[in-house]
Order: C-alpha cells, then sequence, then structure tokens
C-alpha cells in the first residue's frame, strides 16, 4: 500500500509572495492590517496575526500612516483609490497573474470592449477584476455563457474581450469560450488560468485516476481547492475535502491500497505533513515502512546539477532577473545577461509570466539555496544541434548575410556564423556579392566542424533544387496557348529569350511586336517583364516557343477600321526594293509604294528620294481585302492629276 503525494501540493508562487511580503511589512512598519483574508486558509491568517497583523473588512476603518497589506486576490480600484485619497500605506501582495487579469480589463474598458470574465462572480479576486472594467460580464460556465447571449441577440455582435479567473477549471474555461467564438462576431480572448494552477489540477486528476482513496486539502473557503475536489471526483469514487489532519477517519482506507493526497494553492506546508503523517498511519507500505513526510517531499523535488538542462515556469520578470520554478527546493533565476544574445532585447519579448522554458544549469549553490540558469547557453547548444541535424537530413535553413569576405560571403543562421564560398552564392561569377549584405536567403548547411566552429553553407544547391522544382511543374503544366509572366534573360538580333519561371523560352524577333523591327531591342530589354504565350514546344528537346504579340488584336481589321481608299496616312518606311518602298500603315499592316508613285518625276531607285525609317504622308489608293494588300502613293500628293496605280513585283 501506497501514498502518492502530488509535488504540486501546497503554496503557489502567489501566495508565497504574498506571505512573505506581509511578514516584510510587519518587520518594517510594525503593526499592521490586511484587508480581509490575506489569503484564503484561516490557519495562515491567524499566524499572521500573532506576528502583528490585524484583519478588517472595512477600508473606512483605516487612518492616515497606516499600513495595509492587500491580498493575494486582488482589491477592488474604487477601494484602492479611497485609500490613497486617506494616505494609508498599501503593500500589494495581489498575485502578478491576477494583476495582469485587471490590466487587460483596464484596457477593454478604455476600447469600449465589454469585458466577459469566466469564474465565480463572488469571488475575491473576480469582484476586484471586474471593479477595473465597468460593465464586467461574469460567467461561470458554458450554460451562463449560451443563456446570456439568448437574452439579447445583440449581445453577439458586442467588441468582446474574454479572460478566465486564474484557478478556473480549464475544461470549463475552454468550453465556455469555444461559445463566445462560435456565436459572436467579435471576440478576443486570453488564456489566464495560472499555470501553476493547471499544472495542480492536471497531476490532481492523474493521482485520482490511480488512487483508491483521494484526500485534498484546503479552506473550503478556497476557490482553487474546491476545484480541485472536483476535478478528483471526476476520477475517483471516494474523493475527501478537509482543512486539517484532524477531519481524517481511518475508515476512509478500508481496503485501500493507493491513496492519493493534494492540496490547494492557499495550504502551508506543516498541515500537508501533518495530513500525510496520519494517512501514512493508515496506510502501510508492503514491507511495513512508513516514510515521513520530509522523505516524500525531498523526493518530490527535482535534484539539480550544473551542465545539465532543465525545464521550468517563468514566475516574475525583475529588472535584474526572471524568476524560475523548476521543481527544485533551490530558489532559480536567470541573470538578464543570461536571457538572450541580443544585449538590446527586452525581457518582456523573450518570456512571459506562466511560460515554459528550458534552460541550462549553470551553477547550483545549496548552501544558500539557489541555482543559476542561462536560456542563451543553451539555445546556442540547441542551435548547433539543429545545424548538425540539418546536414543529416539535408534541411533547408533560412539565415541573413551579414558581410563578405575574401572568397564569399558569411550569413547568420540563429546566431551561428555560415561561411558561403562565392561559387555557393548563387550569383554568376565575378558578380558584385555585396548586393547580398542584409538580404534573406535559403540556404542548404554542406560541412559542419563544430569544435573549431566551423560551418559552410550553399546558397546555389537550393537555388538549384528550387528551379528544378519549378523547372518540372512548367514541363507538367505546359500547354499551347497558355500565359504565363516572364522576364527577359538574354538577347540575341533573331529574338529573346525569356524565362518563365525556372525554363527558358524564345520569342522570335517577328513575335515580339506587330511592327516590323530590325532588333529586339527595340521594344525591350535584358530584365523586362513581359506577357508571353506558348505557341510550340518539345519537351524531349526541351524547348519553348513563346510569343509576345496581343493575338486578340487583329491588324488588317484596325486598318480597316481606321481607313479606306481616298484618306492620307502617316507612314513608315520599312523596306527599299528595286520596285518600290513597303510602308507600315498600322503596326503589323505594311501598304506599297510603286516607285512610279514615289516622286511626281522618274527617278532610278527608291533610295534616291527615301530611306528605311523615315515617316512620309501618302495617299491610299487602292485596297483588296481579299489578299490583304495596299497600295499607295505619294505622288498623288504632289501632283493630283496624275494618279494612277501601278503595280510592281512584290
Amino acid at each position: 500500500m501506497r501514498v502518492i503525494l502530488a509535488e504540486s501540493a501546497g503554496f503557489c508562487y502567489g501566495v508565497h509572495r504574498a506571505v512573505d511580503l506581509a511578514r516584510a511589512a510587519a518587520k518594517e512598519y510594525g503593526r499592521c492590517w490586511m484587508l480581509g483574508d490575506l489569503i484564503h486558509n484561516a490557519h495562515v491568517v491567524e499566524e499572521l496575526r500573532s506576528a502583528g497583523i490585524e484583519k478588517t473588512e472595512d477600508p473606512d476603518a483605516l487612518r492616515s500612516g497606516d499600513t495595509v497589506i492587500l491580498r493575494s486576490h486582488g482589491e477592488r480600484r474604487d477601494v484602492l483609490e479611497a485609500l490613497a485619497a486617506k494616505g494609508v500605506r498599501m503593500v500589494d501582495a495581489a498575485c502578478p497573474n491576477v494583476t495582469r487579469i485587471q490590466k487587460l480589463a483596464a484596457r477593454a474598458g478604455e476600447e469600449g470592449r465589454t469585458f466577459v470574465l469566466i469564474g465565480e462572480a463572488r469571488h475575491p479576486e473576480v469582484m476586484a477584476i471586474a471593479s477595473y472594467c465597468p460593465g464586467t460580464v461574469v460567467l461561470d460556465g458554458p450554460e451562463a455563457a449560451e443563456t446570456w447571449l439568448r437574452e439579447d441577440p445583440a449581445r453577439r455582435d458586442l467588441p468582446l474581450t474574454a479572460a478566465a479567473q486564474t484557478t478556473c477549471i480549464r475544461e470549463i474555461f475552454e468550453t465556455s469560450l469555444k461559445i463566445l467564438k462560435k456565436e459572436c462576431t467579435n471576440v478576443e480572448f486570453f488564456d489566464t488560468i495560472c499555470n501553476a494552477t493547471h499544472k495542480r489540477q492536471s497531476e490532481a486528476a492523474s493521482i485520482a485516476a490511480q488512487a483508491d482513496v483521494m484526500v485534498v486539502v484546503g479552506d473550503r473557503k478556497s476557490a482553487n481547492t474546491k476545484h480541485l475536489t472536483e476535478i478528483c471526483r471526476g476520477n475517483c469514487r471516494r474523493v475527501y475535502q478537509v482543512e486539517s489532519a484532524d477531519e481524517l477517519l481511518p475508515d476512509w482506507f478500508n481496503g485501500c491500497s493507493v491513496a492519493g493526497l493534494t492540496a490547494g494553492a492557499s495550504t502551508p506546508a506543516g498541515i500537508i505533513k501533518e495530513v500525510y503523517a496520519t494517512m501514512s498511519e493508515e496506510i502501510k507500505t508492503q514491507e511495513g515502512k512508513e516514510e515521513s513526510f520530509e522523505e516524500l517531499l525531498n523526493q518530490s523535488f527535482k535534484t539539480l546539477n550544473t551542465g545539465e538542462k532543465v525545464t521550468g515556469t517563468v514566475l516574475a520578470i525583475n529588472p535584474t532577473e526572471v524568476l524560475v520554478d523548476v521543481g527544485a527546493k533551490q530558489y532559480a533565476y536567470i541573470k538578464l545577461s543570461e536571457l538572450s544574445d541580443n544585449p538590446n532585447v527586452k525581457p518582456e519579448d523573450v518570456v512571459k509570466v506562466g511560460d515554459e522554458i528550458e534552460t541550462y544549469i549553470v551553477r547550483v549553490n545549496d548552501v544558500e539555496g539557489y541555482a543559476e540558469l542561462s536560456k542563451k547557453r543553451l539555445d546556442a547548444v540547441k542551435v548547433w544541434e539543429n545545424i548538425e541535424k540539418a546536414v543529416e537530413e539535408k534541411t533547408v535553413l533560412e539565415g541573413t548575410v551579414t558581410e563578405e569576405n575574401k572568397g564569399g560571403l558569411v550569413v547568420s543562421v540563429k546566431g551561428v556564423r555560415v561561411f558561403v564560398p562565392a561559387s555557393q552564392s548563387g550569383l554568376p561569377r565575378g558578380a558584385d556579392l555585396s548586393s547580398l549584405i542584409k538580404q534573406k536567403v535559403n540556404l542548404r548547411i554542406t560541412e559542419v566542424n563544430r569544435a573549431r566552429r566551423r560551418v559552410v553553407g550553399s546558397i546555389r544547391a537550393v537555388q538549384a533544387e528550387e528551379r528544378a522544382a519549378k523547372q518540372a511543374e512548367i514541363w507538367a503544366n505546359i500547354e499551347v496557348g497558355k500565359h504565363y509572366t516572364g522576364v527577359v534573360k538574354s538577347m540575341t538580333s533573331y529574338g529573346v529569350f525569356v524565362d518563365i519561371g525556372g525554363v527558358d523560352g524564345m520569342v522570335h524577333i517577328s513575335e515580339l511586336s506587330w511592327s516590323r523591327i530590325k532588333n529586339p531591342a527595340e521594344v525591350c530589354k535584358v530584365g523586362d517583364t513581359l506577357d508571353v504565350y506558348v505557341i510550340s514546344y518539345d519537351p524531349e528537346k526541351r524547348k519553348i516557343s513563346l510569343g509576345c504579340k496581343d493575338n486578340s488584336v487583329d491588324p488588317w481589321q484596325t486598318f480597316l477600321d481606321k481607313y479606306q481608299v481616298g484618306d492620307v496616312a502617316s507612314v513608315k518606311i520599312v523596306k527599299l526594293m528595286t520596285f518600290g518602298a513597303f510602308a507600315e500603315v498600322v503596326p503589323g499592316v505594311d501598304g506599297l509604294i510603286h516607285i512610279s508613285q514615289i516622286a511626281d518625276r522618274r527617278i532610278d531607285k527608291p533610295e534616291d528620294v527615301l530611306s528605311e525609317g523615315q515617316v512620309v504622308d501618302a495617299k491610299i489608293i487602292a485596297v483588296d481585302e481579299d489578299k490583304k494588300k495596299i497600295s499607295l502613293s505619294i505622288r498623288a500628293l504632289l501632283d493630283p492629276s496624275a494618279e494612277t496605280e501601278e503595280d510592281g513585283e512584290e
């Protein structure tokens, strides 16, 4: 037979803090007051009274110069303002987690949002939080949420900010939140259940599932103790809640082979010890051996050793350090210098109260009872482990180019310097490597020597893989007529090569423009973006013929819509022949000026009068729509009486 003691049983950080602040205040100021119960435990409240801390429920009873200790559940805003106006010295022992929710409520009020708190309406913590946002809605669970929305459908369109009492059962909060998110149009939510509370509740459920009898220790006014009892009853048939060992009855443990023990956050270790000792008298181990509370408590603590990794929960953040609960006897903290390798970063940007973080143990001092931790060093170790793993798994990593040095580039990958040779930079030979500085790049690690802290990588390898993947996708989906947005990569006298996403296609000079051009440079340059379409392709030869002209436009129809026989057009001479000159009337449509129609006199050859590229006025003297031929005349404009058409051979 055995007793399972929950590791999380007893004082949480917030309660520890409140009691310590109260005792320190009594030593410094002498006689003090606590406004209501400092924590929900009558035994602790009585101990504090014996230390000179009196209790009052009436804020009006306090006078200027009095010292009052504000309870761990927080206090109403109006009470605080009244005490400050009277000149009462206040020692704020409110749990940081409660203070955070108060700030969320205040912000919701300032932004005109309705604050919804999932919790118990008459609990001091809830009453204090509600005072920070007028109109706060308190719901005790999913049924209350459904009723609230059903009573007034307009509430579904209100801007809502939802949070939970720190000791709320997680299932109740998540179920209530699910209803709000489903029914309402504008909901922001914050998970404000204390991490220690969630851990305590989860552990209680686990132990209760194993136990024949479960005992929960805590004050009956304590909400978190009540919730622990409810959770345990869902996992164990015999659950008893007690405030002290005196309430234990021997017959509770009849036929019991495994008993579980947990305690609320306000329960002192001394009471837990007495309950455990009494249970141990009733339940013996099979060897008849009884473990003392101290032994079991010590076993429940982790043993910390320098150089090991340990996971803990952030309890508080102050100007010099971050306090961490690592489940050990030692007080654990991280110096701000050991939090991050960025000296300018704020602690709040790295961790927040309630976060679970993994750290490296720098030093353990058992004599003075503290352990010094480092997140920065463990992060560095993890980065190296990830770098080595990336080599094995051929993972693509992201980094930032920080500098150019002899032979290549330096890329920072999560704080580790990675050397990328110039040949692996992904740039052409002789290119300016400095153009990549401050740019984010993807690379593959090719070599790691941790002892020498040398890491080599390749940007080019990733680019090659990406290009191959894009090429495969292009060839898998290519079809005639399909359009692509491409970039001009190079130019020749007969056309341009366009990258359509990993594959180059050729746009012949004749497909670049409806106008007759002699060189592609007349209409585009390297780097230009073109809208192209596939004319034909050969997967075996890996060749693609592209077009760039707008095929939705019919140049001949454009000409017919714009001109008719007898009109005068401004035309451009595009080609000289022995029998005449061809001139562009509209882009894509040329007309012939026969040599006899070039001048009002006889000429030997067209170039005696005209030159390619010259723009002249010419009269349209004939149109053959079937053959799509146009006859032009300059002579007709010079000597109208001489207008005739003399056809030449084209």
